[in-house]
């Protein structure tokens, strides 16, 4: 994240899960660091409820997610470390994905933020649109918090019967099957590993 001169940055330390997408903690820093990282993955977990529940963290193969404060948080939560793939740009399309939407938000500071008090109160705004009001096209257009809570079955059945009726009602308008609004199955990081978990990405 740009900051207010050239050549500073702050640094946003970010985990999503990937099944529902949703950003389950965050935090700005003016430095990469495994302590801070550490530090926010073990907040993440007690405030999600997951402690000792199987969990794959997937990170970039930076030294702040290899460094030794980082394993030793992840062996006392019972997380499973699982890296990015060397020289394989796209190995987290999960999060780059997130980081675009982020970036291309119509308030994104094009100049940079002033202070990290800004790019903190920043993220803040955009993690509470992204995880409550972001139909996300991924799944299904429900929102992260929506599946994340399993209140997205009901929504799509919804959905569902709503499209259903529509088409017996007026069936000409209709040229082919009407959208599938089944919820949205398991997510895999890399099918051929067959991973899935919450992944913490890239500082940005």
């Amino acid at each position: 994240m740009p900051g207010p001169v050239a050549g500073m940055f702050f640094y946003l330390y970010l985990i999503v899960d990937i099944f529902c997408r949703k950003i389950v903690g965050w935090e700005v820093h003016e430095r990469e660091s495994a302590e801070l990282a550490a530090a926010l993955i073990r907040r993440a977990v007690l405030a999600e409820g997951c402690m000792l529940r199987p969990l794959v963290l997937h990170a970039d193969n930076g030294s702040p997610m290899k460094g030794a404060t980082m394993k030793t948080t992840m062996e006392k939560l019972g997380i499973i470390a699982s890296y990015s793939r060397p020289r394989v740009s796209n190995d987290n399309p999960f999060s780059e994905a997130l980081f675009r939407t982020c970036k291309y938000r119509p308030d994104w500071p094009r100049k940079g933020f002033t202070t990290k008090e800004d790019a903190q109160a920043w993220v803040k705004s955009f993690a509470t649109w992204y995880n409550a009001e972001h139909l996300h096209s991924a799944i299904r257009f429900v929102t992260p918090d929506a599946r994340h809570a399993g209140r997205d079955h009901q929504t799509l059945a919804s959905r569902t019967s709503l499209h259903a009726n529509a088409r017996a009602q007026n069936p000409g308008r209709w040229s082919g099957k009407t959208r599938n609004w089944q919820p949205a199955g398991p997510v895999w990081l890399n099918p051929e590993t067959e991973i899935s978990a919450p992944e913490i990405g890239d500082a940005a």
